[in-house]
């Protein structure tokens, strides 16, 4: 439970930290629209100023507005003013079109003394919060009344205007963002889901073994009895089912130590101890097995001591499964190099076998619980995929590591490597 709530504390921060960035991007977006739309208005102010210098159509009914002349048009000034109104409000809008803004706005054409001579068609409300741009006219129109003629520009909700020229980088942005927390949601809901599913088969699976091995405890026990007294017709009989009852109980206890590994509920205990004696000893047991069936076993160590932070037991075992699965995988004469050995502050200890070889597609996957490679002639022998899966285990539990090199029809080589104690 505390790892789950760590990391959703992760994904939580981590979506609060990418919407702060985000945000920040967006201020600094904001920022630069906002520069560029003075640039763009500072182009737009010149080709006003310069359309408004020189006498044309505009100009000239603009002039007769702001000097209320009527003598031209057969119209009242009233709508000789509404006129140039409309007329220099397309003006201004053809103008900012071209500088590539697209935003309300109005406008005021006055003089200093406050006298105001034309207003755009459209106004806003007096609470709105206005930018302004005043813009001082020259030539033609400020001669005609001879003072000095500003033309001021008032814009509104710019911050509106900017974002929606920002939309190609916060419209995405926010999508992916609501993509990557459905996502992450949905990995985090599938994982929690796949480990629930795990932890309960893994549980199913120790209940299982652990109420398997009353009856192969019975089993063992009643074959002993029998074994002493049958005669010698049925003993051959009898040690077979020896053989396999305690063939089952070592798979049993295979089951029980990964379940206890993976359940963080493991009795490993590591001590500081010279793990020689203990190379030495599999190195006696395994000679027994190679005399018995005809092993062409070859060891060597090389160095005094081997101390390590371990736990023997366990690390035994390791090293025998790799020994075994060198016998199960060979065929023919079989050929077992067990070479022990310190580099670099490491102990390694190599078995090499003459055996059929694992493909590079399967070298990946040998070390999966439950994984057994289907083709060449490997599955006729017993197993349930685990002895690899638990040295993998094993030795990474030691800081270790463990590597394999092999092709097919040439054998293989395993490799595992473990941290020596200082000055060791």
């Amino acid at each position: 439970m505390k790892g789950k709530n760590y990391y959703i504390i992760i994904f939580i921060i981590s979506i609060i930290g990418l919407i702060i960035v985000q945000y920040q991007y967006l201020r600094v977006g904001l920022n630069l629209a906002k520069v560029q739309f003075n640039q763009k208005m500072g182009f737009a102010v010149n080709e006003i100023k310069d359309g408004l210098q020189q006498p044309n159509e505009l100009t000239f009914l603009v002039g007769k507005a702001i000097t209320s002349d009527d003598s031209f048009f057969k119209l009242s000034i009233d709508s000789v003013q509404d006129a140039s109104s409309y007329f220099l409000n397309d003006f201004l809008k053809d103008k900012l079109l071209h500088q590539g803004i697209k935003t309300d706005f109005t406008y005021t054409l006055y003089t200093r003394d406050t006298i105001n001579y034309l207003k755009s068609p459209i106004s806003f409300d007096a609470d709105d919060e206005l930018l302004e741009y005043p813009i001082v006219l020259e030539g033609y129109l400020p001669e005609l009344i001879d003072k000095k003629l500003i033309l001021e520009m008032q814009f509104k909700n710019l911050n509106k205007y900017f974002l929606s020229q920002l939309n190609g980088l916060t419209i995405p942005s926010i999508l992916f963002l609501i993509a990557i927390t459905f996502i992450v949601i949905w990995v985090l809901k599938s994982f929690y889901g796949q480990k629930k599913l795990i932890t309960i088969t893994n549980e199913f699976i120790n209940n299982l073994t652990h109420e398997l091995k009353t009856p192969v405890f019975s089993i063992g026990v009643a074959s002993k009895i029998l074994q002493e007294k049958t005669n010698n017709e049925n003993k051959e009989l009898v040690n077979l089912i020896r053989n396999q009852v305690e063939k089952l109980k070592i798979q049993i206890d295979k089951v029980l130590e990964l379940a206890s590994i993976e359940g963080k509920k493991s009795y490993i205990k590591k001590y500081i101890i010279d793990f020689k004696p203990s190379i030495i000893d599999i190195i006696g047991e395994f000679e027994q097995i190679a005399k018995l069936e005809d092993i062409n076993f070859i060891s060597e160590t090389r160095g005094d001591k081997y101390i390590l932070n371990c736990d023997p037991y366990h690390l035994e075992k390791a090293t025998l499964s790799l020994l075994e699965n060198a016998k199960k995988y060979s065929k023919g004469k079989i050929k077992i190099i067990f070479l022990v050995y310190k580099s670099n502050n490491k102990l390694i200890i190599s078995v090499k076998d003459n055996g059929i070889g694992i493909s590079e597609e399967n070298k990946k996957k040998i070390f999966d619980k439950f994984y057994r490679i289907s083709s060449g002639d490997i599955h006729d022998v017993k197993g349930y995929g685990l002895g690899l899966n638990y040295v993998k285990r094993i030795i990474k539990f030691h800081k270790g590591k463990i590597n394999v090199k092999s092709s097919i029809g040439h054998g293989s080589e395993f490799i595992i490597s473990l941290p020596l104690e200082k000055n060791a």
